[in-house]
């Protein structure tokens, strides 16, 4: 790490004028960019505090919604009685994720920012083609170890996955990043690699994440996220699932459906054609879930090392869908 100049934002507006600066990045709990920093990706010139910022640490529910400000910290969101209840799988994503320490200190917009794990973007110093961090270089995961890279969403030019939980959940459940001056759905907040992989989300410069908003409904409200990884904690997911559902008057029959997936994609995965295909099917047919469920891989694309995927994830949707039906 190198030497740099902190400033403590006193407002958002005062921190969005800072960032403007060349080289100026945001620290809010700080477990991303001391994590690249470390490991050489990182080194901004200016680091703006906005962890003291009044009012983004909050969340505030009523009769359309959840607001979760982008300071909460990751424990407190998955803690909340009032998330728990109504939006089960947002609680799971974050309990599943990371370490208890790194959840108390970790905020849930850092989280969303999080960047990609692939160990060739993490170590510059051995690899020096990645797009992300020097575009136009190459990518040295294409032909390198892939197994925990993904299989959808991938392009020429790069081929991470992306390694988030909360994400897959929010996207799932449709919610909506508040950015100040702009609305953005989840699902449409990150970009595919395509030509320009080092260019992850929408943000524009001076754009901050301020709030996420999660609506109330019967999808979200029976919920659940399922993560299927090498060891049971501190580990990113191999494949994971976000499933709501909402049935028919029977209990059985599938009126709705939302399916968003994990580990397997450059972004967080919506799964619309496994939706559409479940409505109508029952809970007791398991060969037709299973069928759907085998949607979500269309346009998988392997590269040796992570053809696993291809078979893991419909697996995880499977299970995912069951288990929200109280059948797993």
């Amino acid at each position: 790490m190198r030497d740099f100049e902190y400033i403590r934002a006193r407002s958002v507006d005062d921190a969005r004028k800072h960032v403007m600066q060349s080289g100026a990045v945001f620290i809010a709990g700080g477990t991303t960019l001391l994590d690249l920093a470390k490991c050489g990706v990182a080194a901004p010139d200016s680091v703006i505090d906005i962890s003291r910022l009044p009012d983004l640490a909050k969340i505030s529910a009523d009769s359309d919604g959840v607001t979760i400000g982008a300071l909460a910290k990751m424990e407190d969101v998955a803690a909340s009685p009032g998330i728990r209840a109504d939006y089960p799988a947002v609680s799971k994503s974050l309990s599943l994720a990371a370490s208890a320490q790194l959840r108390n200190m970790a905020t849930t917009g850092g989280n969303l920012l999080q960047r990609t794990r692939c160990p060739y973007f993490r170590d510059p110093a051995t690899f020096k083609a990645c797009n992300k961090r020097a575009p136009g270089s190459g990518c040295s995961a294409i032909e390198g170890v892939t197994r925990n890279h993904a299989v959808l969403g991938t392009s020429d030019a790069c081929i991470a996955s992306y390694p988030g939980d909360l994400a897959v959940a929010l996207a799932a459940l449709d919610a909506v990043i508040d950015l100040g001056g702009r609305q953005v759905a989840v699902e449409d907040f990150f970009l595919l690699p395509s030509d320009t992989p080092e260019r992850e989300t929408v943000l524009e410069p001076g754009e901050m994440i301020l709030s996420i908003r999660v609506p109330r409904t019967p999808l979200a409200r029976n919920s659940t996220y399922l993560k299927v990884r090498d060891r049971q904690s501190f580990e990113f997911a191999a494949a994971s699932a976000a499933v709501g559902l909402e049935f028919e008057a029977d209990g059985k029959t599938i009126r709705n459906a939302s399916v968003a997936l994990g580990g397997v994609a450059t972004t967080p995965w919506r799964a619309r054609s496994v939706e559409a295909a479940l409505k109508g099917k029952s809970l007791d047919d398991v060969g037709a879930i299973a069928a759907a469920s085998r949607l979500a891989m269309e346009g998988a694309v392997s590269h040796g090392g992570n053809r696993h995927k291809i078979e893991l994830a419909p697996r995880v949707v499977t299970r995912a869908i069951l288990e929200t039906g109280g059948l797993a």
